[in-house]
């Protein structure tokens, strides 16, 4: 037996494998000596609080130390504080080297980095709407050094949502706060600001927080399994399409927890899924996540496939609406419109034979095809002539179908010098034709990465000709 497996004797409780990141961010990854004995690493982390259990990472062949380990502290401020106050520290008087401390990742975050300093000082609270930010700021500096205190506020009226964000100096601090405030504030950590800018970012939590309490009263969050059982039943009664807010985000509750991996292998069924995102809950053992899609659209016809899709078989999860402050009647005027668009896409590249007549508009052979879009196009130029030598070949990709001829060619000769556009029977492919390279260039730039008519497009510079002739052919 390693020296992992006889420390419990020392340590009195040892956590099983599935309690080791309970609570969360109460373990520290430590990188430390080879000589370094298991005994040192107790005599010195123990002032920081209980440990319960020490981890020296072995070679399976040799025994010998691999230089890593990990403690396993009763409270996440413990392990918080001694990440503080030992990271860059010598063990010993005769250590030259000093030793580097980090709180371990979750065993079932799917990731194999370290926490940052960022994801562990910022907390989001529940807070009544008659609190400001300095209410908020006096309730919570008990607990250590504020940077800032925000409170998210709906985007039309400007209201109070009842909820609010306390970033903290140091990570014990945050932790402090979350183990000792009043339940009522219902406080957890925070996600990193790693995916949009803070105002965007705090919409997205705090809509993901009201869902996650379903339509219960605040007071009836999480304590006790009959509620829980009532939170989900919620879903049913409250599915009344004209009274929900509808946008491109869903929350997704679930009695069982998942990752972002599972959350996405789900959700990724609907075409356009954008990205998904999994928020932590020290009160409930319960899976909270948000979803958001490129369009509407798609983000309907998830919340009506996978609301009450039973994953693992046994568990139904919830999938409602973020309340974004959108307008309902705008999002689906623009729903319904890439809707048809889709439609429309579909009937073209299902059946060749109706692109000449969707190419002309049908009977009204002069009408200009309809382009739903939020980038700035330049207004339309004429065509090069085909036998114009190609100076630039442009590939062009569709998620999730491709877009109808005739759109493709009103968007690509907006840049001018375009020859041809083409797609590739069967693939969400196709290519454009430039007789300037500064006309194909433009087109990268403004299109690349952007949504036309609820179609996502990526645009790159295609292989030349020759180029292409000389790859490797298949061999399957």
């Amino acid at each position: 037996m390693d020296e992992a497996g006889s420390s419990a004797s020392g340590g009195g409780f040892r956590p099983g494998v599935d309690s080791l990141d309970e609570p969360p961010n109460s373990r520290i990854f430590l990188v430390i000596s080879k000589y370094t004995p298991e005994s040192v690493l107790r005599e010195r982390f123990s002032p920081f609080g209980d440990i319960q259990d020490i981890w020296v990472v072995r070679d399976k062949h040799t025994k010998e130390s691999k230089g890593i380990a990990f403690v396993k502290f009763a409270r996440s401020s413990q392990a918080c504080r001694a990440m503080e106050e030992m990271h860059g520290q010598c063990l010993g008087p005769n250590d030259t080297k000093p030793i580097k401390v980090f709180i371990a990742q979750s065993r079932s975050s799917g990731s194999h980095r370290d926490v940052e300093d960022e994801e562990l000082t910022r907390i989001f609270v529940m807070i009544p709407k008659s609190y400001t930010e300095e209410d908020l700021r006096e309730k919570f500096k008990v607990y250590g050094d504020i940077e800032y205190c925000s409170i998210i506020k709906n985007k039309v009226t400007g209201e109070s949502k009842g909820l609010g964000y306390v970033r903290y100096l140091k990570p014990s601090q945050a932790a402090q706060a979350i183990e000792n405030c009043d339940r009522s504030f219902r406080a957890i950590l925070a996600e990193p600001k790693n995916k949009a800018s803070e105002s965007s970012e705090q919409d997205y939590y705090s809509n993901m927080r009201q869902e996650a309490l379903g339509h219960e009263p605040r007071v009836n969050m999480f304590p006790f399994v009959g509620e829980q059982q009532s939170e989900f039943s919620s879903f049913d009664k409250n599915d009344s399409r004209g009274q929900e807010a509808i946008s491109k985000r869903l929350s997704v509750v679930s009695r069982v927890p998942f990752t972002e991996e599972q959350l996405f292998s789900i959700f990724d069924i609907v075409p356009g899924l954008e990205y998904c995102e999994v928020q932590r809950d020290p009160y409930s053992n319960y899976g909270h996540g948000v979803v958001q899609y490129f369009n509407v659209a798609s983000a309907i016809y998830a919340k009506y496939k996978l609301h009450g899709f039973q994953y693992p078989p046994g568990n139904r999860i919830g999938v409602s609406f973020i309340d974004d402050g959108s307008n309902a009647t705008d999002l689906l005027r623009k729903m319904a419109t890439q809707m048809v668009a889709a439609q429309l896409a579909s009937v073209v590249w299902n059946n060749p034979s109706q692109q000449q007549f969707m190419q002309f508009g049908g009977s009204s052979g002069s009408q200009l095809p309809q382009i739903q879009t939020d980038v700035v196009l330049p207004s339309c130029k004429k065509k090069a002539s085909p036998e114009t030598p190609v100076k630039e070949r442009l590939f062009i990709v569709f998620n999730p179908h491709p877009l109808p001829l005739d759109v493709l060619e009103d968007i690509f000769c907006r840049f001018g010098n375009l020859i041809e556009v083409y797609l590739v029977s069967g693939k969400n492919v196709g290519y454009a034709k430039y007789a300037d390279r500064i006309s194909a260039n433009d087109a990268i730039a403004t299109l690349h990465g952007k949504i036309l008519n609820g179609v996502r497009l990526k645009v790159m510079l295609a292989d030349s000709p020759r180029e292409e002739s000389n790859k490797r052919q298949r061999t399957y």
